[in-house]
């Protein structure tokens, strides 16, 4: 019985794939498209609501996307001067990599479609992408540095983010956007210099969880090097973490805590 209990546990997640379970916290096209979309796009505006709940919201700063499941150079991203904390799914728009809002009312951020066209036009395998000036994170941003591997979580990102090592201005040029795609590489998060963080992710839950752990390991270093020198993790170790903390289905699972409680709070977002 303790053999089956421990196994049990240990493929937890490989049992959630084989049963199906993974399918419907993905969206995965198996579904139809309407039922996927419908999904993607209630885990989008959670994740808005969990950025202005830990308080990375600053002004009409920050945005996240989802890729539309049907229209691939279609994605759904937040309207420019609508707060983090009171966004609604009513409220999202639909927009091509033409810059056009094909559905929904508001403002089309420039910042966000020249980050975000980019980033969905090079990585196809990118669903979700998030972007915001969070405190830690753009503080980090300015010392022109990756994260070092200093605690278990901060080995989610060990070579396996990228640095932007230039800033000129806000991000509204196209050139800007392919340099920051380029920066960003197949990567799933990127340090842009003086500016912030940026995550993907193969879903909206992924991208949200790589943002907020990001965020809290800028943290962590500052306040590490703050005290002292931080030990870093060995190389061999931290890839082995990395095979454990860092994958899909890793940030998938960790964002589903997040995701119940929020939604649970503040149901009026589903509106």
């Amino acid at each position: 019985m303790a053999t089956t209990e421990k196994n049990k546990t240990k493929t937890g997640i490989d049992a959630a794939v084989m049963n199906g379970d993974i399918n419907m916290l993905l969206g995965e096209p198996t579904q139809p498209p309407e039922q996927v979309r419908e999904e993607r796009k209630r885990k989008l505006t959670a994740a808005f609501r969990l950025f202005g709940k830990f308080g990375f919201d600053e002004g009409v700063a920050g945005h996240i996307t989802v890729r539309d499941p049907e229209y691939d150079d279609h994605f759904w991203v937040n309207p420019m001067g609508v707060s983090f904390k009171q966004m609604t799914v009513s409220q999202l728009l639909l927009v091509n990599h033409q810059g056009e809002v094909v559905e929904g009312d508001g403002y089309l951020n420039g910042a966000a479609f020249t980050i975000h066209s980019h980033i969905h036009k090079t990585r196809p395998d990118v669903v979700a992408a998030a972007h915001a000036h969070s405190l830690y994170g753009k503080s980090w941003s300015t010392l022109g540095r990756l994260l070092d591997p200093i605690t278990q979580d901060a080995c989610a990102f060990y070579r396996d983010h990228g640095l932007l090592d230039t800033f000129s201005g806000v991000v509204l040029e196209m050139g800007e956007g392919a340099a920051l795609a380029k920066a960003l590489g197949n990567h799933k998060a990127l340090i842009l210099q003086n500016h912030g963080l940026l995550t993907v992710g193969k879903s909206v839950d992924e991208a949200a969880w790589w943002y907020i752990t990001m965020e809290k390991s800028c943290q962590a270093q500052l306040l590490a090097e703050a005290a002292g020198q931080p030990i870093l993790i060995d190389p061999e170790v931290a890839i082995r973490t990395r095979a454990v903390v860092g994958t899909e289905l890793a940030g998938l699972f960790s964002f589903q805590p997040l995701y119940n409680v929020i939604a649970k709070e503040q149901p009026d977002m589903f509106e």
